[in-house]
């Protein structure tokens, strides 16, 4: 599963992981609290955000070529984008830092390891991704052409779902007509859910993008093969049409590359 729906709302798979982890050591930093030392009360609500910070840091040091040019994409993080490592990395020197005695150590690394199986085993359960065949139906394209989705085939391709109403979709789209046209080691596929062609050529002129291979699934066809329960969803496929992994969300360029370059290994 890459998505959980819960009433009206729909968590990405590795952001509900994530949650789930913070929300179990708050939990199990408060018991100690109470049962231990108050210390480790004040320390667990300022390890949280100490290690936030560093993911993100940690993250954008990794891919700082694609930040360079834009640099106030480091406080974007709607799009994601945190390194585990540098955030436990930071955590833990905190934790020695603030701790010199060996008891409160142990009780405090102990609940990052707790917490970090528990995440583990959340991302394990939620955040995989089925290989699946794609579809073999046909799809109508924005150019009025008729084109069965196994024409794709032959490279990895990056199937978008979005919708013009989305306002991810749209703050994502710019950048993921930019990604199409300098890649050539991929094809990528927009296709629109559920609207008809003048409201997406309408969005197309109004956004001056030009792109190819925009696709008009107007009966959700694709969100149902792959059980996508909203938008915007990234599909990475490989050369044979099998999914390989899905980002559900507003996408960055790193995790768009990456998934490229995930699909082209397999």
């Amino acid at each position: 599963m890459t998505a959980l729906t819960l009433g009206p709302l729909v968590f990405a798979g590795d952001r509900l992981a994530a949650i789930i982890g913070f929300v179990a050591f708050l939990a199990v930093a408060a018991i100690l609290s109470r049962r231990v030392d108050d210390r480790l009360g004040n320390w667990s609500l300022a390890i949280v955000p100490i290690g936030l910070v560093a993911a993100r840091l940690g993250h954008v040091a990794l891919h700082w070529e694609t930040f360079a040019p834009e640099p106030l994409r480091i406080f974007s993080i709607r799009e994601g984008g945190f390194s585990l490592w540098a955030g436990l990395a930071a955590a833990l020197l905190t934790t020695l830092y603030v701790f010199r005695d060996a008891r409160l150590r142990a009780w405090s690394i102990g609940a990052l390891a707790g917490a970090f199986v528990i995440w583990n085993t959340a991302w394990q359960l939620v955040a995989t991704t089925t290989a699946l065949a794609a579809p073999v139906e046909s799809f109508a394209m924005l150019d009025g052409a008729e084109r069965p989705f196994s024409d794709f085939a032959g490279k990895p391709v990056v199937l978008n779902l979005w919708a013009t109403w989305c306002p991810p979709c749209r703050r994502e789209m710019p950048m993921m007509a930019t990604m199409a046209a300098e890649r050539d080691d991929a094809v990528f596929v927009f296709a629109n859910q559920g609207e008809g062609a003048h409201a997406v050529s309408q969005f197309m002129a109004d956004a001056a993008l030009s792109i190819d291979h925009v696709l008009l699934d107007q009966r959700f066809a694709l969100a149902r093969h792959y059980s996508v329960q909203g938008y915007p969803a990234t599909l990475f496929l490989d050369a044979s049409g099998t999914l390989r992994s899905l980002h559900f969300g507003e996408i960055s360029r790193e995790a768009l590359a990456a998934g490229i370059d995930s699909a082209k290994a397999n």
